[in-house]
């Protein structure tokens, strides 16, 4: 309970970021040092998260069930119990951060200092960004270890078509998740 507290209120204090500032520390903690879930249940709530509104929330919670799900013995009362904890404490820095914060953001709301820093902040948060794509990728085309032998290969080449795809041949997202999932599931039925 202690350290659910300590990861999701430190999470909270860069929310001011975006969730995809939050989602790389979480995934880093929760995977790496507690050990809460594994990388690709990781990528699993990540993706959760993008088909619905609120991603870093429903990421977030999902993290929360997980871990008391796993630790312990699959117990849905637990994982119920991590999720509303989750919660909780994600929320709750938030909404004092607005009490707190809100009259000072007034006052300084044309601060050219102010804005400077931001400006840095905003630069930050995309290096934040491109942390978790790194590391979320290398989970999806490093499946089994970081090596040559450890490369799963039809998914680099399927990012690699995407990318061809979308920017090249301009092919919309939303269509390109379709094919992506037809693919996927062909590639599934197949192997598997």
């Amino acid at each position: 309970m202690e350290k659910t507290f300590l990861v999701f209120t430190q999470a909270a204090f860069v929310t001011f970021g975006g969730a995809y500032a939050v989602l790389p520390y979480v995934a880093q903690v929760s995977v790496e040092k507690f050990n809460w879930l594994t990388n690709l249940q990781m990528l699993d709530g990540l993706a959760l998260g993008e088909t619905t509104p609120g991603p870093l929330i429903m990421v977030l919670v999902f993290v929360g069930f997980m871990a008391g799900h796993n630790h312990f013995g699959g117990s849905l009362a637990m994982g119920t119990l991590g999720l509303l904890t989750t919660t909780f404490y994600t929320f709750l820095p938030c909404f004092l951060f607005i009490l707190v914060g809100a009259p000072i953001i007034e006052r300084t709301q044309e601060n050219k200092r102010v804005k400077q820093i931001l400006a840095l902040v905003t630069a930050a948060v995309v290096g934040v960004i491109l942390n978790l794509t790194i590391y979320l990728g290398k989970v999806v085309i490093f499946p089994k270890d970081f090596s040559f032998a450890g490369l799963d290969y039809i998914t680099l080449g399927w990012t690699v078509i995407s990318f061809i795809a979308m920017y090249r041949l301009k092919i919309g997202m939303i269509p390109w998740i379709g094919i992506s999932a037809v693919f996927g599931l062909v590639y599934y039925l197949t192997t598997h």
